[in-house]
């Protein structure tokens, strides 16, 4: 994911956060991978695309874990 461009989207009534990687698809689909945490797929190539967390500031810390687990490097540090 060098040079990728990434979009963060952040709803603070309903503490949601996605981030969103490159292009966005033509076509896609999301998968619940744990309660409350999606990933959105590119569904000609299969690619990540983005992932959600619904209730962000009580799991805050499962972003960077669930970013690992998928293999994205991703340029953010959250404390």
């Amino acid at each position: 994911m060098v040079n990728e461009i990434y979009e963060i989207y952040y709803d603070e009534e309903g503490d949601f956060l996605e981030i969103t990687f490159g292009i966005p698809p033509e076509t896609e689909y999301s998968d619940e991978i744990e309660p409350g945490i999606f990933i959105t797929k590119d569904e000609k190539t299969n690619e990540i695309k983005g992932v959600g967390i619904i209730d962000f500031k009580k799991r805050y810390k499962i972003l960077k874990e669930t970013l690992n687990k998928l293999n994205i490097n991703f340029p953010l540090n959250i404390s």
